[in-house]
């Protein structure tokens, strides 16, 4: 196998290009301690080569490329610090798929970025399977979308390409209505809006109504607006297992503003707070008093509170209840050093409030964005997503592998009929984990 290595001198002037034959077995790691002073990328491997000169590699004549593989590493100068970046080449990814699976990333790719909702509706409900080689197709979309959505961001100067708002409440807040009434003000000043509407599953029955969409018709026939409902699926914290993916799906289709509707929640359901840059609030106005709003969780994740559905015989009720969450807000210890989260009284039904709505987002987004917030917040999230995609892949790996398989039915029997405590019988599956590995 043959490597580029490039050598840089200390004022940047000079750079030396020479083509080395590495043993196929050593791993990039060991060629990064051995080149502490150099800036190393393997681009390609090529065959059916010839040199001119084994002393300085200067002439290399009937080179076959073989495989792309875009992996680049940087060393420091000083060799203090080794970053280790390495991009999974879609084409690499794609050796394991057919002909027809092949064609249907491209298909889906190609239709998602020109901005077709079809193809959009195509690639979510991919990435929402569950069969396993449909897995793999979905991470090779991702993949692809991801590097395009990386090339458009550094053309739009490291800033990110669209806003992302969770919205959040108890049932009967009024946030259906209130996302029919917002996303029709923003298509109107000419946005590309995607609601994430997620409905909850039924724990006896599994299936789920998916009935948020039925609040927003006009909103679901403007052409400039994509609505997609998805059940949870057991998944706690309001928000489905794939959420995330399909945030990237909708910014890689064009949409600038990403809606994401949880279901009707709890004080400890904010899970949305981790994948959107802004997470609001909404409350009806007989949500409580001020106690409600100094308990830690839902209350002390939100940017924005708004007490929906201020309007008619509401309006005073509205406005006590702002006074107190007011009051109740500072109480708060504050998570940002250039935003203090915003009560407001909005009415979904009248469309008082909405546009002054905006205002605040927009403030708190160019805020965000200039103290370099909002790119840190990024940042983590996608390290929290990884972890989450890493402990729900481990339980499936778990309860799939030979080792506890056969034992689980016949533990959990024993936990049913009470010979073994919960606790005991988790012990014994976590061993027969541990010595089956």
């Amino acid at each position: 196998m043959f490597f580029f290595l490039f050598r840089v001198s200390a004022n940047r002037s000079e750079r030396i290009s020479l083509l080395l034959l590495i043993p196929n077995k050593m791993k990039i790691l060991s060629l990064l301690l051995r080149f502490p002073c150099c800036y190393f990328s393997r681009r390609t491997c090529l065959t059916n080569f010839h040199f001119a000169s084994r002393a300085d590699f200067t002439c290399i004549k009937s080179l076959t490329l073989v495989h792309p593989y875009h992996t680049k590493s940087i060393c420091s100068s000083s060799g203090s610090r080794r970053e280790l970046c390495q991009q999974a080449a879609p084409d690499q990814q794609i050796e394991g798929l057919s002909g027809k699976e092949r064609r249907l990333v491209d298909r889906l790719y190609s239709g998602l970025i020109q901005g077709q909702r079809a193809c959009l509706a195509e690639a979510i409900t991919l990435v929402e399977s569950t069969q396993s080689r449909k897995k793999k197709i979905a991470q090779v979309l991702l993949q692809k979308v991801l590097s395009y959505h990386r090339e458009q961001e550094k053309l739009n100067q490291g800033k990110p390409l669209a806003f992302r708002v969770g919205l959040s409440g108890p049932p009967g807040a009024g946030k259906s209505t209130f996302i029919e009434c917002f996303g029709k003000m923003l298509t109107e000043r000419k946005y590309k809006v995607s609601v994430l509407a997620v409905d909850p599953s039924s724990s006896t029955s599994g299936g789920s109504l998916l009935g948020d969409k039925t609040r927003m018709t006009e909103l679901s026939r403007d052409m400039n607006a994509y609505i997609r409902p998805s059940p949870t699926r057991g998944t706690l914290g309001g928000v489905t297992r794939t959420t995330n993916e399909a945030i990237l799906l909708c910014e890689g289709g064009g949409y600038d503003v990403v809606l994401v509707e949880t279901v009707g929640v709890g004080q400890s359901e904010f899970a949305v707070a981790d994948m959107v840059d802004m997470f609001i609030l909404l409350l009806p106005p007989a949500g409580g008093d001020e106690l409600q709003g100094i308990k830690r969780g839902i209350i002390e994740m939100a940017d924005l509170v708004a007490i929906n559905k201020a309007d008619g015989d509401l309006i005073v009720p509205a406005r006590r209840i702002q006074a107190e969450y007011v009051s109740a807000m500072k109480l708060l210890r504050k998570r940002s050093k250039v935003w203090r989260p915003k009560v407001m009284r909005i009415s979904a039904k009248t469309g008082e409030g909405i546009s002054d709505m905006w205002d605040k987002m927009t403030e708190f987004r160019d805020l965000m964005l200039t103290s370099g917030e909002l790119i840190a917040k990024r940042r983590k999230q996608q390290k929290v997503w990884m972890w989450n995609l890493i402990q729900e892949n481990m339980l499936e790996h778990f309860r799939s592998h030979l080792a506890v398989k056969d034992k689980i039915p016949l533990l959990e029997e024993k936990v049913l009929s009470g010979v073994l405590s919960p606790g005991l019988a988790a012990d014994l599956l976590l061993k027969a984990f541990k010595d089956g590995l």
